[in-house]
């Protein structure tokens, strides 16, 4: 069995009933056997938009995604561009987690950021100590390592078959099954 890590895309089993996660692709940004797991729902948009939550926000409009159910009125972000946003967590291949704000600000008001090279979330997911890899032996999650491509740049309708694809031939009849095989 697979073991969860910083840096994995937690796919969501197509038969996951938890609302919060149906169909879900997960960025794992941090994982650690005694403190659990942390990380962003990537393919669910907001209805708002990054210019709604900073009122006074001089630059293009930037998508705002739910990043999970827990502590929803909070901001976060990732990118690839460390040499703009310093102070950055590593999550790995390239991609970070939060950074010196001040800077985010300022690169998005010159538009030296685009939407392929930083997301952000309102709210995260989170899983306690132990609870991630019982989810994970249990089925519920598969997982396959994160790429800027696939984080970036796909569509958000379509990243969670893209990520199960990622899995390799075995999984290519995945991506068809109904949500909800009663209904088929």
């Amino acid at each position: 069995m697979k073991q969860p890590n910083k840096g994995q895309l937690l796919i969501a089993d197509p038969f996951l009933k938890d609302a919060n996660f149906i169909r879900t692709v997960v960025l794992l940004c941090s994982f650690d056997d005694s403190d659990g797991g942390f990380g962003f729902v990537m393919n669910r948009k907001s209805e708002q938009t990054l210019a709604d939550v900073l009122e006074a926000a001089p630059f293009p409009q930037f998508p705002l995604y739910y990043g999970g159910p827990v502590q929803l009125d909070t901001l976060h972000f990732i990118h690839t561009v460390p040499h703009l946003i310093p102070d950055g967590v590593l999550i790995g291949n390239g991609m970070y987690w939060s950074g010196d704000f001040d800077k985010v600000l300022l690169h998005l008001g010159n538009q030296a950021i685009g939407q392929h090279e930083i997301k952000f979330f309102l709210g995260y997911s989170g899983w306690s100590e132990g609870q991630l890899e019982e989810e994970v032996e249990e089925g519920s999650w598969l997982l396959t390592p994160a790429t800027p491509t696939l984080v970036f740049e796909t569509p958000v309708d379509a990243l969670w078959q893209q990520s199960v694809l990622q899995l390799g031939d075995a999984y290519k009849e995945v991506i068809h099954y109904p949500i909800d095989p009663q209904l088929n």
